[in-house]
């Protein structure tokens, strides 16, 4: 998801996703241990938390 999607998003659903994509990281890392079908997901996961809480913060300072 790109940075201009999650600017529209109010703060309550960018919290959402957020916790939607711990869960997701999370599971993914119980996965692993068993072979992770798809290790591009961890990356994604990651980056697209990062891009949440860069505009979550950007929401907060404005």
């Amino acid at each position: 998801m790109k940075a201009k999607d999650l600017r529209v998003l109010s703060k309550a659903e960018l919290s959402e996703k957020l916790e939607g994509l711990k869960k997701q990281l999370m599971d993914l890392q119980f996965k692993r241990q068993t072979g992770a079908e798809k290790p591009h997901m961890f990356r994604q996961a990651r980056r697209t938390m990062a891009r949440i809480l860069t505009v979550l913060k950007e929401k907060e300072s404005a």
